[in-house]
């Protein structure tokens, strides 16, 4: 979600910006019986452009688990050399190319490349989301060590508090701010229960500009 609304304030400032994601696992069903994946269709909202007017992602995997397990099962090799085909191609279209992960840096994509090798190749600033949960300060501090070990930049991070308030929220965020490195872009609250989304469906822009509004852009 937080990518969405990334490109929401990239283009409140008049920057032709698009979402892009390497790998998705999951899909579903709309009313129309087109078959769709949660994450791309909100990438779609935020950017502007309709279902299946542009390919976003190289690999849609249907089952909801692991890319590399469910990819292996179905005989599909996550290939990085598409992936950045396909995401050359957006930049050479676009001002601004938003790119989503999946599941985390380092996450699998075969027996030879992780995520990071791709985030690598792009060369693009990061922008670490944590979910402020219990465990968040060892997620986010061993991520931007993963991050800086391959010469990454990391532009900013994001406090996302998710549906449930944590205990002790802003000591949480001010410690992270002192240990973090990179500067603090946002305090992304809770949605609002008219904008929260329902089960197999993407974020409405209204959803998107909320927390949009809660974000700062990064110094590139």
């Amino acid at each position: 979600m937080l990518s969405g609304a990334l490109i929401v304030k990239l283009r409140e400032a008049g920057i032709h910006a698009i979402g892009f994601k390497p790998v998705v696992a999951g899909a579903y069903i709309d009313a129309k019986g087109q078959i769709l994946n949660e994450d791309l269709e909100t990438l779609r909202i935020a950017s502007g452009i309709n279902s299946h007017e542009q390919s976003l992602c190289p690999f849609v995997l249907d089952e909801p688990a692991a890319p590399h397990l469910v990819a292996q099962k179905n005989k599909v090799h996550l290939d990085a050399t598409l992936i950045l085909d396909e995401f050359n191609a957006l930049t050479s279209a676009f001002d601004s190319v938003v790119v989503e992960g999946a599941g985390g840096f380092l996450v699998p994509l075969n027996d030879q490349e992780d995520l990071g090798d791709v985030a690598q190749a792009m060369d693009l600033p990061v922008i670490l989301v944590v979910g402020m949960r219990l465990g968040c300060i060892n997620h986010a501090l061993l991520t931007e060590e993963a991050l800086t070990s391959r010469q990454l930049k990391v532009a900013g991070w994001i406090a996302n508090t998710l549906s449930s308030k944590m205990p002790s929220l802003e000591e949480n965020i001010k410690y992270l701010q002192g240990k973090l490195k990179a500067p603090l872009l946002g305090v992304i609250p809770s949605l609002p229960e008219a904008l929260q989304k329902r089960m197999n469906s993407p974020y409405s822009l209204e959803a998107l500009q909320f927390a949009a509004q809660h974000l700062s852009l990064p110094k590139l």
